[in-house]
């Protein structure tokens, strides 16, 4: 499969359960999320990344989210997760990612912290939080930044807003609370997710 996704939206399912893992991955693939993310701050995360990734296999990418560790990588890799996510840059964890041939994408706020962290290895950056850094500055950082970088905004961010996110040079999207909440059912977070997948498509299109 490729590195990068095929749309540049990443789910990010945080506090969901093992019992959930496979219907709402299953559901997320079919409205076209090929990326998803579990953040380690969820119940079993691990347990959930790993049946996701049998249940879907060559279909999606799943991932990790709130990874600041390097020994939490190794269980990641080893319940068959593909990439990592950080809410910052770390350097030890983004080459221990490398290292272990996943992808890296550590959140980042300021452009030392942009350089450092593609200086480290790392796939893409996670603009996190996408409000604190606001449009200006993320033109500012787009300008000065490797024109082939991948900008993911994360936080804030829902589909009547897409394209102006885009606007300010966005390519992607980690997307949260706004896609999947606890007690949320599969049949609302196919709602939400069919909303996202298709402003993102309306607007990398026009």
């Amino acid at each position: 499969m490729s590195p990068r996704p095929s749309r540049k939206l990443i789910a990010i399912l945080r506090g969901i359960t093992p019992d959930e893992a496979e219907s709402v991955s299953e559901m997320l693939v079919e409205k076209g999320f090929d990326w998803i993310e579990v953040p380690l701050n969820s119940p079993n995360a691990f347990d959930s990344i790993e049946r996701m990734a049998k249940h879907l296999g060559e279909r999606a990418h799943i991932g990790a989210g709130t990874v600041l560790n390097e020994d939490d990588i190794i269980r990641i890799k080893e319940a068959g997760g593909t990439f990592i996510v950080s809410p910052n840059f770390d350097i030890d964890v983004v080459q221990q990612t490398k290292k272990l041939n996943m992808g890296s994408y550590p959140g980042v706020l300021t452009p030392s912290e942009c350089f450092a962290a593609l200086k480290a290895g790392a796939d893409a950056l996670k603009l996190f939080p996408a409000t604190a850094i606001g449009g200006v500055n993320i033109q500012a950082m787009r300008a000065v930044l490797p024109e082939a970088t991948d900008l993911y905004a994360v936080g804030g961010c829902n589909p009547e807003n897409l394209g102006e996110w885009l606007s300010y040079g966005v390519d992607g999207f980690g997307i949260g609370s706004a896609l999947y909440k606890p007690g949320k059912s599969v049949a609302e977070i196919a709602k939400s997710a069919e909303a996202f997948v298709e402003a993102f498509d309306k607007h990398v299109s026009a």
